[in-house]
């Protein structure tokens, strides 16, 4: 299946506050965008593959969504990886068209938790709220602790990645959050739950996000203008909570790039830019390990000295990411990633022909990665 099926167009809304916009609005009006920029029609798409809003699970949300598009899929429905959903959607609307159960598939996500509700960030996590445990960042501050013991990572490394997407971010003129910081200015950020600060963490964020997928024979037959093709995709589950797992800083994102690597028929010294999920910068420096691109523990020291900015040696998050861009989980990191296939990124990375993006889900539960190239 290498490069047999493209990423025909993107679309997206504006990232940030969209108070009185529900979620089936911000998802129609990315669709339309995205079958803009493809340039066909909604008559012709027979595939539907939608993440459900974070924020709100509600049943038939796929159906009421094609309802409300004025479609009938041949195929589709809504998946649940958490943030790692997006990815893995791609790689089965992928699958269905080279099985022959689609030919024009449309992935889509849309979340309005900034102007909505955000209770399923803040909620109490399982039974461990007699411990404490409320919201999602003491589980990646308890894996970033144990990284720090384990490998000797400092504060200054994770700042590092957080100075890296706000710099790209600032230079984006679709990013909710357009303001570089400098490393003194993350020491200086709010502390979370230590050792992660605000600077560490993701935005909140509404929004809406879409691709268009259609095999490369269709988008030639259809002078589609600049599809580009996947290379490889894969997925990882760890599943087991926080609490239960054997080793913390050991994530299933090997897993999943070993099989979009072998499939690509590529390694990591090939690719040219990277879209690495980056809900807190810590997930962001352990996919960097588990990907290949450094040895585990190593990822700290990689991530120094502007490595993973432009003119580095891994431009990472061009469009500045979870960080800066918009906190939405994980398609945007796709759109950034054709856009720099297509050499049409605002901060586009020169000559880039290869590009790995990343989704993640839960805290470091699911895992799942694309491979573009042109």
């Amino acid at each position: 299946m290498h490069g047999s099926v493209v990423i025909a167009g993107i679309g997206h809304t504006a990232f940030g506050h969209h108070p009185d916009r529900s979620t089936y609005s911000l998802n129609i009006e990315a669709v339309r965008n995205a079958l803009n920029d493809t340039g066909v029609d909604k008559s012709e798409v027979d595939g539907l593959f939608v993440k459900f809003p974070t924020s709100r699970f509600e049943f038939m949300y796929g159906q009421k969504l094609a309802e409300l598009l004025g479609i009938q899929p041949r195929i589709g429905g809504v998946w649940d990886q958490g943030g790692a959903a997006n990815i893995s959607l791609i790689s089965f609307a992928a699958m269905a068209i080279d099985a022959g159960q689609c030919e024009i598939a449309v992935v889509c996500f849309a979340d309005n938790p900034k102007s909505g509700t955000r209770h399923v960030y803040q909620k109490a996590w399982g039974h461990d709220e007699v411990y404490g445990w409320f919201g999602v960042p003491p589980g990646y501050a308890m894996i970033a602790r144990r990284h720090m013991g384990q490998y000797g990572t400092t504060a200054d490394q994770l700042g590092a990645i957080a100075v890296a997407c706000r710099k790209h971010g600032a230079r984006n003129p679709n990013a909710q959050l357009r303001k570089e910081i400098t490393l003194d200015d993350y020491r200086q950020s709010k502390m979370i739950v230590a050792p992660l600060r605000r600077d560490d963490c993701c935005l909140v964020s509404d929004g809406g996000a879409a691709v268009v997928l259609m095999s490369a024979k269709r988008a030639k037959q259809m002078q589609v203008s600049a599809p580009v093709p996947i290379l490889g995709y894969g997925q990882g589950q760890t599943s087991w909570e926080v609490a239960q797992r054997p080793d913390l800083t050991a994530t299933a994102a090997a897993i999943s790039a070993k099989t979009a690597f072998a499939m690509a028929g590529i390694a990591p010294k090939d690719i040219d830019v990277a879209q690495i999920y980056d809900c807190f910068t810590i997930t962001a420096l352990m996919t960097i390990e588990d990907y290949g691109f450094c040895r585990k523990g190593e990822g700290g020291r990689f991530v120094e000295d502007g490595r993973i900015e432009i003119g580095g040696d891994l431009p990472m998050n061009t469009s500045g990411g979870l960080l800066s861009e918009t906190g939405m989980p994980g398609l945007q990191l796709v759109i950034e990633g054709v856009r720099q296939m297509r050499g049409a990124a605002a901060v586009q990375v020169p000559n880039a022909r290869s590009c790995i993006v990343s989704n993640q889900g839960g805290i470091m539960h699911t895992h799942s990665t694309l491979i573009l190239g042109q």
